[in-house]
């Protein structure tokens, strides 16, 4: 019996800004290295490698001395490039996926449809997260723009919902995780479906 092939890519992408180098495979285990100099969003993407059981590898460097901006958006864009190449026809997948993942006072619920049409729906942060600076270089905004990114650049509709939580810390973290378990279930191979899932025959 022949061993299944891998779902992997390979991208690049450099701008005045940032340059990011980044290596993913679907059907990994969750094993990660990753260095894009903000460390917070290294948190976030070894958490979202972790609990999606994707294997990620970024090396990223940029314009941090004016923002963590520029680098936070070109990793997720490139990020969202690479699954959408790794995905490539969609055959054989779940298509769908949905989580409800707490961290302490926090709780988040996402859910994934590889549906080839970006959307995003985003709700629920407290008021002023968005202003407010984790780990003193992450700004809790770049936490909804990454996920557009994502959705954008890898053809998701994504649903992500806040539903409590106090610590930025903690909500932005539960958001990526239940990001990442819904993916997980999304791209996961089911042995009952037969070619693409969807009506239309392709996503």
């Amino acid at each position: 019996m022949t061993a299944p092939t891998h779902r992997t890519a390979s991208r690049r992408r450099a701008t005045s800004e940032s340059t990011v180098e980044l290596e993913l495979d679907l059907d990994g285990t969750g094993q990660s290295h990753i260095d894009t100099t903000v460390p917070f969003f290294d948190h976030l993407l070894t958490a979202f490698a972790k609990h999606s059981l994707t294997d990620l590898t970024v090396r990223a460097s940029g314009d941090t001395d004016i923002d963590a901006h520029h680098t936070v958006e070109d990793v997720s864009i490139v990020l969202g490039q690479a699954i959408r190449e790794a995905l490539g026809d969609k055959a054989g997948i779940s298509r769908y996926g949905d989580a409800l993942v707490p961290l302490d006072e926090a709780l988040a619920q996402a859910v994934v449809d590889i549906s080839g049409r970006p959307y995003l729906v985003h709700s629920g942060e407290p008021a002023g997260f968005e202003y407010h600076l984790i780990g003193g270089h992450f700004t809790g905004s770049l936490v909804r723009h990454t996920f557009e990114a994502l959705a954008f650049n890898a053809g998701l509709t994504v649903h992500v919902t806040v539903l409590g939580g106090r610590d930025p810390h903690h909500i932005a973290e539960a958001e990526y995780k239940a990001f990442a378990r819904a993916f997980r279930q999304a791209k996961a191979l089911d042995p009952l479906v037969v070619g693409v899932p969807s009506t239309k025959g392709a996503l």
